[in-house]
C-alpha cells in the first residue's frame, strides 16, 4: 500500500488515500516519489467531470505524470536502471491508481531517465511534462532555417521551455508576456519580449498560452501553428497549417532535456513546495492561475 492523491467520481478536489500499487512488470520500475510537480491537467482531471469522459475513466484514480524519485524494484527485463537510482519521469497512465502525486509508484522504464549529477532532485521534478511538451511543440516546426518564432505564453511551464529550447535550435524568437516577466523571457533565449499579441509578423507560433484561433493573427500566411489540445482549437486559415499536439513519454527525449537542464540551457523553476497530505493547497493555487514555476509535492 501507498499513500496517494486521487480523483474520485463526482468529487472536485483531490483526495489522500492508500492505494495498492500494481504488480510489477517485466519493463517496469518501481520508485519512491521524491517529488512531483502539480500541473493544469492534473487539476483538470481533479476537478473536471468531463475529463473522466475525455479518456474514459470510471472509478478511482490516481494524479500526477511529472516526478522524480529512486529506483526501489526493477522488472526482469529493464536494463539501464538499477535499485538506488535517481530518476526522473513522466507517468502517463490516466487509469493507474498511483501515479506521479504518491509516496511509491510503478512506471515503465522507456518513460523514465537517469537524473544528471548537479540537478536538484526535487526542484527537478518541475521539469518532464512541460519540458517534454515544449519540445514536441518547438520539433514539430522543423529547422529553423531563418525562421521567426512567436512563443504565447512565454513565462509559463510550457511557453518558457519552448523559448529555450527554440533559442537553442537557432530560432529568433520573441516572446508574448507581462512586462513583468521580461527578464525571465529573455534570459531563456528570446531576442525580444512583447505585451500584446502582434500582427501577421512571425514565421510560426508555438501557443504555450492556449490562445488557438486568438494566436493565428501573429502568423504570416502559409506560416505553422503548433498548439496543445483546447475545446476550441485553431483551424487553418490563410495556408496557415495548425498542428495540435499532446505529450508523449518519451525516457529518451526526457534524458536530453535533463542534460539540458544541467547544462544550464533549461531553468528550474519552482513556485513552491507542499507535502503530499496538503495536494488540495497546490491544486488550488495551479487552478489559481498566474504561478510562475511549478508547485511540488514533497511524500
Amino acid at each position: 500500500m501507498t499513500l496517494a492523491a486521487v480523483s474520485e467520481p463526482d468529487t472536485s478536489a483531490p483526495t489522500i488515500q492508500e492505494v495498492t500499487l500494481p504488480p510489477l512488470g517485466p519493463g517496469d520500475l518501481q520508485v519512491r516519489v521524491t517529488a512531483a510537480s502539480v500541473d493544469p491537467i492534473d487539476v483538470f482531471f481533479a476537478t473536471a467531470p468531463q475529463a473522466r469522459e475525455i479518456f474514459g475513466l470510471t472509478g478511482t484514480v490516481g494524479l500526477g505524470m511529472s516526478l522524480t524519485g529512486v529506483v526501489t524494484g526493477t522488472g526482469a527485463e529493464v536494463t539501464g536502471f538499477s535499485v538506488g537510482d535517481s530518476i526522473a519521469a513522466l507517468h502517463g497512465d490516466f487509469r493507474a491508481q498511483a501515479r506521479a502525486h504518491a509516496e511509491e509508484m510503478v512506471v515503465p522504464s522507456a518513460t523514465a531517465a537517469l537524473l544528471p549529477a548537479g540537478l536538484d532532485p526535487v526542484d527537478t521534478a518541475s521539469l518532464p511534462l512541460n519540458a517534454s511538451t515544449a519540445a514536441r511543440l518547438v520539433h514539430r516546426l522543423g529547422p529553423a532555417a531563418g525562421r521567426t518564432l512567436l512563443v504565447t505564453g512565454a513565462a509559463g511551464g510550457v511557453g518558457g521551455y519552448a523559448v529555450a529550447l527554440a533559442a537553442h535550435a537557432g530560432w529568433t524568437v520573441t516572446g508574448l508576456a507581462r512586462e513583468s516577466d521580461r527578464d525571465f523571457v529573455l534570459r531563456a533565449g528570446a531576442r525580444e519580449l512583447v505585451t500584446q499579441l502582434p500582427g501577421p509578423s512571425f514565421d510560426a507560433v508555438v501557443d504555450g498560452a492556449v490562445l488557438h484561433a486568438g494566436a493565428l493573427g501573429a502568423i504570416r500566411d502559409g506560416g505553422t501553428f503548433v498548439g496543445v489540445a483546447s475545446a476550441s482549437p485553431a483551424t487553418a486559415e490563410r495556408g496557415i497549417e495548425t498542428h495540435i499536439l499532446s505529450v508523449e513519454p518519451d525516457g529518451a527525449q526526457l534524458a536530453g532535456l535533463l542534460a539540458l537542464a544541467a547544462s544550464g540551457v533549461l531553468e528550474l523553476r519552482v513556485a513552491g513546495r507542499v507535502p503530499l497530505v496538503q495536494a488540495a493547497t497546490a491544486y488550488d493555487k495551479v487552478a489559481d492561475g498566474g504561478q510562475r514555476g511549478r508547485w511540488l509535492l514533497l511524500p
